[in-house]
């Protein structure tokens, strides 16, 4: 099983991920896509990358706003696996206008 992140480890990886806050034990970010199939593209190229990563997030689609939340169901929280998502999904938002 993963090792969950202490409160200053999730502060720090915060840190370096400027779109995503903590809403209890997940990560968070939404992200607004130019239109609808641009944000249903987004969610493609991320699906893609979460299988590769073997890590899933729980994605919200409302028109051009996509929410990914990140958290370790497994483990209970955060762990390394979700800054990680996190970085590879900031990179392919970047592919989607904001």
């Amino acid at each position: 099983m993963s090792q969950l992140l202490t409160d200053g480890e999730i502060d720090a990886a915060l840190a370096e991920l400027p779109h995503w806050h903590r809403a209890g034990r997940s990560l968070v970010r939404t992200i607004e896509a130019p239109t609808f199939p641009d944000a249903i593209a987004l969610v493609d190229r991320v699906a893609v990358v979460a299988e590769e990563a073997n890590h899933h997030p729980d994605i919200d689609i409302r028109w051009r706003k996509v929410t990914f939340a990140l958290s370790t169901h497994s483990a209970g929280g955060i762990t390394e696996s979700d800054p990680a998502l996190a970085r590879r999904i900031d990179e392919e938002a970047r592919h989607s206008g904001p």
